[in-house]
């Protein structure tokens, strides 16, 4: 069972004087919003005895004693109203659904993005649902500038704002240099390269209007040593990371922190389809011998998109690869 931050209210009176029941709210520890409660907590302590006053979490002043609203109600409104909102792109299956199931479960409204897997797309937002999250899909080709605004304007509409952007759709088109068509090489760039830019220019316009937001790039490893076979994935990739630094750059005096996560071999479907002897080579590569899970690259995400210590963190490229780049 994970470990949770638990206050506790106990004797507040109301204005008759009366005293109430006790009060106890819990969450995970990690939750997003411990470190508001707990501040909260500590400032209902010192409130007088003889009144109930409104707090920093939105505690309404109690009248009498039928109008008496419990901590943990006020504090379901407030979650309701100051959840974060994400839009994770790609978020179907792999890093992209780890992602979006680990901030949906931390409190955030989730927007899923995918190009065709619909019902994958859909149980994922029912997973954040049954864990008392929001999430509703969209359907759209984040190559595609038509369908970056639609999606934005979705978010907007629904939640009214864009507080998180994970950008990780992606797709790879293999081959040696030397044989690889234009098409191969276009396509790729298009999606994993054009479509952050796309979609940070438009998250973008929304997060400087409150001057707050943070913007995480899904690059790769290759991005920062290359890889036979993988000339246009690797450039991609490579374009991910000096746009994270540009962009970074560009925002920082905006409030927006713009970071990107480079993993390594993740056992994703991309994985699973290899053959033994091409697995085998590749977890020789890997000095911790073993692929990493979609789950760890979505803590790291998690904590860059949501925690306040990454609050001073803004252009860097982390890498998570089982030590493959040191």
């Amino acid at each position: 069972m994970a470990a949770s931050a638990s206050f506790k209210f106990s004797g507040m009176s109301d204005m008759s004087g009366t005293t109430s029941r006790d009060h106890r709210v819990s969450f995970p520890a990690n939750n997003v919003f411990s470190v508001q409660f707990q501040r909260s907590f500590n400032y209902l302590k010192c409130v007088s005895r003889s009144s109930f006053v409104s707090s920093v979490i939105g505690v309404a002043c109690v009248k009498s004693k039928s109008e008496v609203v419990t901590i943990k109600e006020e504090a379901k409104d407030i979650i309701e109203a100051e959840a974060p909102v994400v839009i994770v792109t790609g978020a179907s299956r792999g890093i992209g659904k780890a992602v979006a199931l680990a901030l949906g479960k931390a409190g955030c409204k989730v927007l899923v993005n995918y190009a065709r897997s619909s019902n994958e797309a859909e149980q994922v937002c029912k997973q954040i649902e049954e864990a008392g999250g929001q999430a509703l899909t969209f359907k759209g080709d984040v190559s595609k500038e038509s369908d970056v605004a639609s999606m934005i304007k979705t978010a907007v509409d629904a939640w009214g704002t864009v507080d998180v952007l994970v950008n990780n759709a992606g797709i790879i088109k293999d081959g040696l240099l030397m044989r690889m068509k234009t098409s191969q090489w276009q396509e790729v760039i298009d999606l994993n390269l054009t479509g952050v830019f796309l979609c940070t220019q438009a998250a973008a316009k929304i997060m400087m209007k409150k001057k707050k937001g943070r913007i995480i790039n899904i690059t790769s490893v290759v991005g920062l040593s290359g890889n036979v076979g993988q000339a246009n994935y690797s450039a991609a990739k490579a374009g991910v990371i000096g746009f994270t630094k540009t962009v970074a750059k560009e925002y920082s005096n905006r409030g927006i922190n713009v970071n990107a996560v480079a993993p390594g071999f993740i056992s994703t479907d991309i994985i699973a389809n290899l053959g033994e002897d091409i697995k085998k080579k590749l977890l020789e590569t890997i000095p911790m011998g073993r692929y990493g899970q979609p789950e760890e690259v979505a803590g790291l995400v998690e904590f860059l998109a949501l925690n306040p210590a990454a609050a001073y963190m803004t252009g860097q490229v982390i890498t998570i690869d089982g030590g493959m780049v040191m």
